[in-house]
């Protein structure tokens, strides 16, 4: 813990969502064997999350030259399993199917030690989402896996994508605080950066196993950050929940 840090002037903590209270690599690879019956799930999970990036790096620039609307992430998912299903040869898929694999995004299962740690932290500080997923998506999967959000902040909220600073700022001003007083808890460094130049505290939540048992993170902890846990139960504990 970071000796400037006093836990009591936080108010309110943002959890990126994806790899950090969901377990998306389980869940899609799950999904995926389920309804393409066949396909390699761990490879179909690893494949659709790694076009994430490059497509929401090319919205992003959309946007920025002022060409066209903001795009749920719902649309972008599905824009990238297209792609994914042309790469794995699969070209059998009708239109019901592809939209219900689509929607393994809603499904994704919470990492076990998630609800009963986000249940702790309820209790002293305010808990919201601050995810590039849309609000549907995000509220749909709260409710399939429990998790007890005060309140589901997305970057459709803001208009805005992480990292772009409006997200982070934008948390602060829903709850009229400091950013000071505001906590993003993340699994990923990047985003906790950004958080920072921003004047958020940030929390880092290891998560060895995001992309899997074949490809563990380096979860090393990093000076800059205010909080390093091992997963959000341990994040209560440091903060006295």
């Amino acid at each position: 813990m970071n000796g400037d840090f006093d836990p009591a002037e936080l108010k309110v903590i943002a959890f990126d969502v994806f790899g950090t209270v969901v377990d998306w690599y389980s869940g899609i690879a799950a999904e995926a064997e389920r309804i393409v019956p066949g396909v390699d799930g761990s490879a179909f999970a690893l494949a659709w999350r790694a076009g994430y990036q490059p497509a929401m790096k090319s919205v992003m620039e959309r946007l920025a030259a002022g060409e066209g609307g903001f795009t749920l992430l719902d649309e972008l998912h599905m824009g990238i399993l297209e792609g994914v299903l042309r790469a794995f040869g699969i070209d059998e898929l009708d239109a019901a199917r592809k939209r219900e694999l689509n929607k393994a995004w809603h499904r994704l299962p919470a990492w076990p030690d998630a609800v009963e740690g986000l249940a702790r932290l309820k209790r002293k500080y305010i808990i919201c989402t601050l995810s590039n997923g849309n609000i549907g998506l995000l509220t749909e999967m709260a409710k399939n896996a429990g998790l007890p959000w005060d309140c589901v902040l997305s970057a459709e909220v803001f208009k805005a994508y992480k990292p772009d600073p409006r997200t982070y700022l934008g948390v602060a001003a829903v709850f009229d605080v400091a950013p000071s007083q505001v906590m993003l808890a993340a699994a990923h460094h990047d985003d906790l950066a950004a958080a920072r130049t921003c004047g958020l505290r940030t929390g880092y939540i290891e998560r060895p196993m995001e992309f899997g048992p074949e490809r563990p993170k380096d979860v090393s902890p990093r000076a800059d950050n205010t909080l390093h846990a091992r997963d959000i139960g341990a994040l209560a504990d440091l903060l006295g929940c």
